[in-house]
């Protein structure tokens, strides 16, 4: 196989990206060092089936995108130049990233479904990153609660009187959407505070979606560590801290991070989801723990890359890309 492989990034637009945070640009800026074509495309190009393609590839471009060629360099409002965009298949690519941001929802669902038709290795497949069928069937809440001994007191329902019961047992709760991300929706709601029914009545008004439930962990005023795995194994972690003014610690939403290293028990930890992982082409994920306790498998579009080069020295995006050649160079 070349060295210099073909990689399109499905994601959100790239002339909007912190370039000093973005977890996709620093895998972009390291695909580009190795010598590898990038293209981006957004997730609303994608089309399946024949349409503006030639009959005779159908084999081959079954799934398209509107995809531009892009140089990215980390320069401060010139940090990406974009070739013509053209209808490409996506069965011409080597790798696609899948690097959209939730929340995931049928149309987050769908985008999945139409890559399952091009993942793979070899003619006419692209290796998708991560893969597309268990990133649909691992939501991040959903996916840890497949590890029960790992997890804080949790519940996921519709019923209200079930969770009224939840928060009576605990006291002090956490209550958050299913699907959604970067701390968005997510409130504590104390023993005491009379306001648990009308966000009840507030979200079922509005959404057919059940809600999480969690113990809130006083732990997390010391941050909500975040733990980078590739293909199953730990190479580092942040610490995300609450900015004071909010009890959430995702940095969407004012968390602040900071260096930590991993603990005996993060690792414990990684052993026990690890093999889970690598077995279903996870390629990079992030976990959260909070104290003792994992509370969430991110698996759509982690974040955190960055922030761990410059803590640590730590090259997250190129263990990503290693690991990518490595299978790719496999086959």
């Amino acid at each position: 196989m070349a060295s210099s492989l073909q990689v399109a990034v499905q994601m959100d637009p790239l002339e909007h990206v912190n370039i000093h945070g973005d977890s996709t640009f620093a895998l972009m800026l390291e695909a580009q060092k190795r010598g590898h074509a990038l293209y981006v495309y957004e997730v609303n190009s994608l089309a399946l089936g024949e349409g503006a393609v030639e009959p005779e590839q159908s084999s081959k471009t079954r799934v398209t995108a509107l995809m531009r060629p892009v140089t990215v360099r980390r320069e401060e409002g010139n940090h990406a130049t974009f070739g013509a965009p053209t209808r490409q298949s996506l069965g011409d690519m080597d790798v696609v990233l899948m690097r959209q941001d939730p929340p995931f929802d049928m149309a987050y669902i769908t985008a999945t479904h139409m890559l399952d038709h091009v993942h793979g290795i070899g003619p006419g497949k692209a290796l998708v990153v991560n893969d597309p069928r268990w990133v649909r069937d691992s939501p991040e809440k959903l996916l840890v609660t497949h590890f029960p001994n790992l997890m804080p007191p949790t519940l996921v329902t519709w019923d209200i009187e079930q969770i009224r019961a939840f928060r009576a047992k605990w006291h002090d709760i956490i209550v958050k959407p299913l699907f959604g991300n970067g701390g968005s929706g997510v409130f504590r709601i104390r023993e005491d505070d009379q306001n648990l029914n009308a966000l009840l009545e507030m979200h079922f008004a509005r959404s057919r979606e059940p809600l999480m439930i969690q113990r809130y962990e006083p732990a997390v005023t010391a941050g909500d560590k975040r733990i980078i795995l590739v293909d199953g194994e730990p190479i580092g972690a942040i610490n995300r801290v609450p900015s004071g003014e909010d009890h959430r610690s995702n940095m969407h939403v004012g968390g602040v991070a900071k260096q930590i290293g991993l603990s005996e028990h993060d690792r414990e930890i990684c052993t026990a989801i690890g093999p889970f992982l690598k077995e279903h082409g996870l390629i990079f994920v992030g976990i959260d723990v909070i104290g003792q306790y994992l509370t969430e498998i991110n698996v759509t579009s982690p974040t955190g890359l960055q922030e761990l080069e410059r803590f640590d020295g730590i090259n997250g995006a190129g263990a990503i890309w290693d690991c990518i050649e490595r299978k790719l160079n496999a086959a």
